[in-house]
């Protein structure tokens, strides 16, 4: 195996409640008010809608599509969502820091170093440059390719909240067998003062409309006696995606991170919320040499 890049579960599409728009000449994120599953390929209209949407929403019985039903890949709650906080430079796409609270890894002119982790509130080099949770979500939809999963990209810290809490919740309650349990992604409302009152949206996971969850469990100690019959090795394949994830150092990298980062780090929404200068359009100076110069000032200085 290659090392120095994570291996991660195959994607062959993506789930989002939103999409980029075009707006005075520049491509911002726009949030919707449902979920859209789409392919992996883009064109000039946006990302190419996969056949999985057309179908869930004639199955909803509406125009809007606020449920999808889904499995995850694996038993342990943490290789199905990753969390962590994430810094990303605009300009290469490329992740400069990433940390859980605790520790980070950071780049440097050195390499990666591993170094403390506040939490974006707590770290100058944070706040300078939009540090924020970034959360990804693999799951299944359909039975068509048992290892092959749509990926839920978000900044949202309800969202992420809750997934992680589903998930464990999940796992305990059925015994550790979550890979097998009938689930489903919905889209719930709620308004705060920061939002002005006005609805935000964020990702739950429940058990499929219909069931309940001692009748989810039954089927999920079904589904797991079938496939142990037929020589499955769910902990093997656990421990495969935990050596995957644990084979790079950073697990957004190459060709897609310029596009997530124009969808969930715009510039716009890091200047506005952070205060910080515009890092595209300044040619010879690299988004490191922002950030270690604007955590050098002192508070309230300037450039």
């Amino acid at each position: 195996m290659l090392k120095g890049f994570a291996i991660t579960p195959p994607v062959i599409g993506r789930i989002s409640i939103g999409r980029v728009v075009e707006k005075d000449g520049k491509r911002l994120p726009q949030k919707d008010d449902q979920f859209t599953v789409t392919t992996q390929v883009q064109n000039r209209d946006g990302w190419v809608l996969h056949p999985f949407d057309e179908a869930l929403r004639k199955a909803s019985g509406s125009g809007k599509l606020r449920s999808v039903p889904v499995r995850v890949m694996f038993n342990d709650p943490d290789l199905n969502l990753r969390a962590e906080y994430s810094l990303f430079d605009r300009q290469t796409g490329r992740p400069v820091c990433v940390g859980d609270g605790e520790t980070s890894k950071r780049i440097t002119d050195e390499g990666i170093a591993a170094l403390p982790c506040p939490s974006p509130d707590g770290c100058e080099f944070g706040k300078a440059g939009g540090c924020k949770p970034f959360g990804r979500l693999n799951v299944v939809i359909g039975e068509e390719d048992e290892l092959g999963s749509f990926i839920f990209r978000t900044t949202s810290y309800n969202s992420i909240r809750t997934l992680a809490a589903r998930l464990q919740y999940f796992s305990a309650v059925s015994g550790g067998l979550l890979a097998s349990m009938p689930l489903e992604l919905k889209l719930r409302g709620k308004s705060t003062t920061a939002s002005y009152r006005s609805a935000i949206y964020y990702v739950d996971l429940i058990v499929p409309s219909g069931l309940s969850l001692e009748e989810a469990i039954a089927r999920a100690r079904a589904l797991d006696g079938q496939r142990k019959a037929a020589g499955f090795d769910q902990a093997a394949l656990d421990e495969a995606a935990r050596q995957g994830f644990g084979n790079g150092a950073f697990e957004e990298s190459g060709e897609d991170t310029q596009t997530m980062v124009e969808e969930f780090y715009p510039e716009a929404e890091s200047a506005g919320e952070t205060g910080a200068e515009s890092y595209n359009g300044v040619t010879g100076t690299s988004l490191k040499d922002k950030l270690e110069r604007k955590a050098a000032m002192p508070a309230g200085g300037v450039s």
